[in-house]
């Protein structure tokens, strides 16, 4: 296959991200359809940047309101099936079918009705009306088939499974056995208390959540995404496989502003990816080394999608104190990625990018510095302890003065101005149309939660996978017997194994389902089970975040790997594996800051010789693994070297001194050999 390949245009970008992502999937509507739904998103955009800078109304009232217009919204922008988006059939009501307008209209009624009896909750909660039994019940199948039509089945699937769950709780089997729940105490405890539908995880996407997606869109529009992708390829576009290392930089630097893998795989990889085939990489590797990167934007301070802010709500700590954490685990990520590209480009003999094809990166500073002020105004706020909400407010208001100067300096005051109304109210209708999907999503995912609370199953859960551990940490420590030297103690074997299943279940946990759901998720069921080993929590909720996030890079449900492929015209599962492949490091680095959590800077105990010496076997863990996976350190690997370095990587995340000790002693003896055999000619040469 020739290593040619087009610019993919903007309509053909938009079916890949079309494709790949059900969050984007919005049908065509007639154009009183969509002027209505335009002025309720922007009308619902203003009513969340007012209450972010001036305060919002009661909770509940706010959630209800955000819930309530986001699901009339689905209904009016996604089909019931993929055949309806481009033609309706059947009846109609301006081009829609008179069940989506039904649908819309009762989840609209129904999440208000909360907030409308909320002076009498007191008295109704654990004695619901048949009113209330009923509006509920209306609310959970219209918030099923939103979340249906915007994400699929997984979720709602789930969904369905824990209701199950606490409706037939005396017919489940050993552990799992519990009283049981009629509809009535179940809509009661989903519906009108607030450890269900209107819980903490839907609080977080209409108080937090909503305000850094309108940031991500309006930080877009004013060029700070371009501009980040020029400033990476002035960097780092020279050097060997330079495009492929333009993707991971500009990907870690928009994933500071964006919390979307597949958007971000799009945006930057439409640029990159064919750059990367043209220099000789292959084609699924292309594609693979885009997936990786973007889906490090999730990890990436300050946005972080939106689970930084749940961690607020869930922890109880400051922004400031999560964003701190996070800055050594993304660093992680994005070098492990980044030395895999430097190896796979060493190995194949693959150049960089030309002075000629290289911008200056002091003009692109000189340039584009306006629209990194909001982003720096932002990152100030948040640091110094202001509330999330209200730094967005300002970040927002920012990018709308400097959208009005770049107007005005480019077209005009006239022409200016009229260019500047019509970008501010698409950019707001782009913002809001983004997050319509996360709120029913995180909706949903409160009835997870609420039946969670309402039948302990987390803790059951729980104590059933630390058995297993403590069981097979106790068979592995017997086996081990034999050496001199006690390499692993049986606490640290048992937490091994514990991390292991956690991690499996929430990569599985996450195959189709949002990133910011899957940790809702296995924070109520996973968390518990780390809590049980004496872990942080903090660092457990990292842990679970992490490992969800690897999903959208793991076969076969690989959607940010698939989205590249599509646009390197690759074969997808060939990408989804390869991309898996380069995102190790990040595979690595929750269980390296769960043994060693002054990874983290926050935890307790913290000290900076402890965080030398984590940091220092981290890095050499993920270089060992890394030479391990490339077949390439400083030459070629012989295959007994290629056993080795695996077993080294694991062995230098461990905390003992022993272990430690002999995996930095088989990566410098790896090393040292091929040192004095001296260099080596690369596999082939790029053409």
């Amino acid at each position: 296959m020739s290593n040619e390949t087009r610019a993919l245009t903007e309509a053909e970008l938009r079916a890949i991200e079309e494709e790949f992502d059900p969050e984007a999937r919005f049908r065509t509507v007639t154009r009183p359809v969509a002027l209505l739904a335009g002025v309720i998103l922007f009308a619902l955009a203003v009513y969340h940047y007012y209450t972010a800078g001036f305060g919002i109304p009661r909770a509940t009232t706010h959630r209800g309101l955000h819930m309530g217009v986001s699901l009339f919204l689905i209904y009016l922008s996604f089909a019931a099936f993929s055949s309806g988006r481009t033609k309706t059939t059947g009846f109609v009501i301006l081009g829609l079918p008179v069940l989506d307008w039904l649908f819309g209209f009762a989840a609209l009624i129904s999440a208000l009705y909360v907030p409308w009896i909320y002076d009498q909750l007191a008295f109704r909660i654990g004695n619901p009306l048949p009113l209330d039994v009923a509006m509920g019940t209306i609310l959970l199948v219209t918030l099923f088939e939103a979340v249906r039509r915007s994400m699929g089945w997984p979720l709602p699937l789930i969904a369905l499974l824990f209701i199950g769950y606490a409706y037939f709780g005396r017919s489940m089997p050993g552990i799992f056995v519990h009283p049981g729940a009629d509809w009535s105490g179940i809509v009661n405890h989903l519906y009108l208390s607030s450890q269900g539908v209107y819980g903490t995880a839907l609080g977080v996407i209409a108080t937090y959540v909503f305000h850094f997606v309108l940031f991500g869109v309006m930080a877009q529009k004013i060029g700070l995404g371009q501009l980040f992708i020029n400033l990476a390829t002035a960097l780092t576009g020279r050097y060997a496989g330079g495009p492929a290392k333009v993707s991971v930089v500009s990907s870690a630097l928009l994933g500071s502003i964006s919390g979307s893998s597949i958007a971000n795989t799009v945006t930057t990889g439409a640029l990159t990816i064919p750059t990367m085939i043209k220099i000789g990489f292959k084609r699924h590797f292309a594609a693979a080394v885009e997936a990786a990167s973007s889906t490090g934007g999730q990890i990436t301070p300050p946005v972080m999608g939106a689970v930084a802010f749940l961690m607020v709500e869930y922890l109880g700590i400051p922004l400031r104190t999560i964003l701190i954490a996070a800055i050594v685990p993304a660093f992680m990520h994005f070098f492990g990625v980044l030395l895999q590209v430097h190896l796979e480009a060493k190995r194949l003999g693959i150049r960089g990018l030309s002075k000629e094809e290289l911008p200056n990166a002091l003009n692109v500073l000189r340039e584009g510095w306006l629209s990194v002020l909001p982003l720096v105004l932002l990152v100030w706020m948040l640091m110094s302890g202001r509330t999330p909400f209200l730094a967005a407010f300002w970040a927002i208001t920012a990018c709308i003065a400097v959208y009005a100067v770049q107007r005005i300096m480019e077209s005009g005051v006239t022409t200016g101005a009229k260019e500047f109304a019509i970008g501010i109210f698409d950019g707001f209708v782009s913002g809001a149309k983004s997050s319509l999907s996360v709120t029913a999503a995180a909706a949903l995912v409160g009835v997870v939660i609420g039946v969670v609370t309402l039948t302990g199953i987390g803790f059951k859960i729980a104590f059933m996978l630390t058995s297993v551990a403590q069981s097979w940490a106790a068979s592995v420590h017997g086996f081990l017997g034999f050496l001199p030297f006690e390499l692993f103690t049986m606490p640290t074997l048992a937490l091994l194994f514990t991390l292991m299943m956690t991690a499996v279940v929430c990569i599985l946990m996450g195959c189709g389902i949002p990133t910011t759901a899957n940790y809702i998720i296995m924070v109520a069921v996973a968390a518990p089970v780390l809590s049980m080993m004496n872990v942080e929590p903090l660092v457990a909720h990292f842990f679970v975040f992490y490992y969800g996030v690897l999903a959208d890079v793991t076969p076969p449900v690989a959607l940010a790997a698939y989205a590249a492929s599509g646009i390197a015209g690759a074969n997808a599962f060939k990408a989804g594996n390869t991309a898996f492949r380069l995102s190790m490091g990040k595979a690595l680095v929750p269980f390296m800051f769960v043994f060693s959590p002054s990874l983290l800077l926050v935890t307790s105990g913290f000290t900076w010789e402890s965080f030398a010496l984590a940091f220092t076997g981290a890095i050499l863990g993920i270089i060992a693994l890394s030479a391990a996976i490339t077949n390439w350190l400083m030459a070629p690997l012989w295959k007994i070297e290629r056993v080795l370095l695996p077993i080294a990587a694991l062995l230098m995340i461990a905390p003992e001194f022993v272990s430690t000790a002999i995996g930095a002693a088989i990566l410098g003896a790896v090393a040292l050999r091929q040192w004095m055999a001296g260099p080596a000619e690369p596999v082939r040469q790029a053409s």
